[in-house]
């Protein structure tokens, strides 16, 4: 039997339980330079955010994360994207931009409105500020000494406004 190479690769994204918390805990420990608190755990578990906080899977393989909260700035109701990230190996085959596609168009869905999705991006990483740009996101600002335990501690901030 010949192995066919042909077999598309799958994508598919699970809702975070207590179940794969431990998956996303080890993601997040790789992908980002930042420890994150029992809260931010507890709190990407509730129904609410369930559209909007993912593991994204490879193959039937855990490969990354997507992490937003909700937020009212400004009289407008708004979409953090607080962690987005993808492993190394499995970068460049458009998953970060289905999950982003995801997430936007369960934002642009969602009761009451959404205005906009916005994030901050550390200043040192110019792949993740160019991908961000490449799917509609613009830069509004720098955030100074927005990180307290990581060098460079100013953060972009990117934001992208919910058709």
């Amino acid at each position: 039997m010949s192995s066919s190479s042909s077999k598309q690769s799958r994508v598919s994204f699970a809702s975070l339980t207590e179940n794969n918390l431990g998956t996303v805990r080890k993601l997040n420990s790789v992908l980002f330079p930042i420890k994150y608190s029992e809260k931010f755990y507890q709190d990407i578990l509730a129904p609410e955010v369930d559209e909007f906080c993912k593991l994204v899977y490879y193959n039937d393989i855990p490969v990354g994360t997507i992490c937003c909260r909700f937020e009212n700035k400004d009289d407008q109701n708004q979409l953090y994207l607080m962690t987005m990230g993808v492993l190394a190996p499995y970068r460049s085959r458009g998953l970060g931009s289905k999950a982003l596609e995801r997430v936007l168009a369960a934002a642009s869905s969602h009761r009451p409105k959404i205005d906009k999705v916005y994030l901050h991006v550390q200043v040192s990483n110019d792949e993740a500020k160019k991908f961000y740009e490449a799917n509609g996101f613009t830069l509004v600002s720098t955030h100074e000494g927005y990180y307290k335990k990581i060098t460079p501690s100013d953060a972009w901030v990117l934001e992208k406004v919910v058709a």
